[in-house]
């Protein structure tokens, strides 16, 4: 499958950035990059490594709110969004 860098973030990613800019204690450190496919993207969440475990939160909570939002939007859009968080 061919697949190319995106430099400008889809409205999944820019709702991605947004979400995560709110939670974390450095949201100018935020990169949020994404991949896409012919009808899939993978977003990628990169965050400075102290604010790593507030965008998974306590048993992946926030982690799994987000990927489900990204789910709920991208069936709208006809793709699939696939959330990947960088660990450092």
């Amino acid at each position: 499958m061919a697949s190319r860098q995106s430099t400008q973030l889809s409205v999944v990613g820019l709702m991605v950035r947004g979400i995560v800019e709110a939670i974390v204690d450095y949201p100018d450190k935020v990169v949020i990059t994404e991949v896409e496919g012919t009808r899939n993207s993978m977003i990628t969440i990169d965050t400075e490594p102290s604010d790593t475990g507030k965008v998974i939160g306590k048993r992946g909570i926030h982690a799994d709110a987000i990927r489900k939002l990204a789910t709920a939007a991208g069936g709208k859009l006809n793709r699939r969004y696939t959330i990947d968080i960088a660990e450092h």
